[in-house]
């Protein structure tokens, strides 16, 4: 037997009860693990229409729910932890639904100290004739919807079986200043006391917190409603709680996948740096900044001198090495004045859009194509490459009013360069 259950009493057989005949209330002992009664005084046998204590232990409860099952599960936790569960039950003697107030102490009975609860009746509650009420109570006890009512200072008054299971594990007293039951369900208990205080305050709400269950951490979403209680009129939170961890973790695995297309769409897969999608994106942005603030956007068309060489003798891979390694160094180049992207091939386009004066963007011109004309080593080799670029430049609005027009025209430029001699720039005209 777990150890958590060492502290309840063990009664061994039906000789350890015999002193219950003596009381005239209904008493009786149920075993939850073979999911039956276990022994039965004389006014047990009477409420339940039977004639011998064999007769009690043999009753057929295939029938019952696992909803059923649960509600006895949790009472027995309830009192294991508290001593003493008192609530109302509805039963069924002859058939006949009969809703009272039951006692439950939590035991351990027979040799194999099956868990169980003896349950003390001796009153009746009268629900009226129309059942609604007793719907409302058998539809809470059990639905899956974790369901608790806690008082101001964050103690649980009363609670479904499937809260009851969900948080068995954890203490029900002795908090440390400042948590209750109520705060020590989540993950973060300062979180736990900003919502208890926040519920107070507001009268109610929704969150979606993550919860430490019996079943691990779990992503709940809170319903808090304000309510009173039925007979002492003291107000009191009514919390429902709804696990949503696998709608979180599908809306998680979507906007990852969605990440990961926008990354293949938006960057280049061998040097890493954006692509032309890109650029095309952020059209509307760079334009109307230009636009605005009468700024500067200058386009750079790059078309590199001698790559195929490079792909002809040495492979693609190396080819692959010898475009990262220059994109690297261009965006080292130009990343506090603009950006770059791969259009594709060999050819790369630099946007500049933080400086305002066009001699400072032909000496960065100029200093692109020394940077491109540094070597690049071949790796797990001792030879090194060499390329150099052609490059056209195009203004806005100089030389187009969209960003399609621009690169347009300083691609057309850039091809007058090649036709020149090629390792040179160009400004459109």
């Amino acid at each position: 037997m777990v150890s958590h259950y060492d502290h309840l009493i063990h009664i061994q057989d039906h000789s350890d009860v015999d002193l219950y005949e003596l009381i005239p209330d209904v008493v009786w002992i149920f075993d939850l693990d073979k999911h039956g009664w276990w022994w039965g005084n004389s006014a047990a046998l009477k409420f339940w229409g039977l004639n011998t204590l064999e007769e009690l232990i043999n009753k057929d409860l295939s029938g019952d729910t696992q909803g059923a099952k649960d509600r006895t599960a949790q009472t027995f936790e309830l009192a294991a932890t508290s001593g003493l569960t008192i609530d109302p039950w509805t039963t069924y003697p002859n058939g006949k639904p009969k809703t009272l107030y039951m006692r439950h102490r939590a035991v351990l009975v027979g040799p194999d100290k099956h868990r169980a609860i003896i349950a003390f009746i001796n009153e009746e509650v009268n629900m009226g004739d129309i059942p609604e009420n007793l719907l409302l109570v058998e539809a809470m006890r059990y639905t899956s919807v974790l369901v608790t009512s806690f008082n101001f200072a964050g103690d649980p008054i009363v609670e479904n079986p499937a809260a009851t299971e969900a948080y068995k594990h954890l203490s029900r007293q002795n908090f440390p200043e400042g948590n209750s039951f109520f705060t020590s369900r989540f993950s973060n208990l300062e979180e736990g006391q900003k919502v208890l205080a926040q519920a107070i305050e507001e009268k109610g709400g929704q969150w979606t917190c993550d919860v430490n269950t019996s079943v691990g951490c779990r992503k709940h979403s809170l319903d808090i409603r304000m309510t009173r209680h039925p007979l002492t009129g003291e107000f009191l939170l009514l919390m429902s709680e709804y696990d949503v961890s696998a709608l979180h973790s599908a809306l998680e695995a979507e906007k990852t996948a969605q990440d990961k297309l926008r990354q293949l769409a938006h960057y280049d897969a061998v040097t890493g740096i954006p692509s032309l999608h890109y650029l095309l994106e952020k059209e509307e942005e760079l334009i109307a900044k230009a636009k605005l603030q009468k700024q500067l956007l200058s386009i750079l068309y790059l078309d590199l001198d001698g790559f195929k060489q490079v792909n002809d003798n040495y492979g693609h891979e190396a080819g692959n090495q010898v475009l990262t390694s220059i994109a690297e160094r261009l965006n080292a180049k130009v990343k506090d004045v603009g950006q770059i992207v791969r259009v594709g091939g060999d050819e790369f386009v630099i946007w500049i859009d933080r400086m305002n004066n066009r001699d400072e963007v032909l000496t960065l011109a100029n200093d692109i194509l020394n940077v491109v004309l540094e070597p690049v080593k071949i790796d797990d080799t001792n030879k090194t490459v060499q390329v150099s670029t052609s490059l056209g430049v195009a203004y806005y609005p100089d030389h187009g009013g969209d960003m399609k027009s621009l690169i347009q025209t300083a691609d057309s430029t850039m091809y007058q360069v090649k036709k020149q001699g090629k390792s040179d720039l160009k400004v459109a005209v």
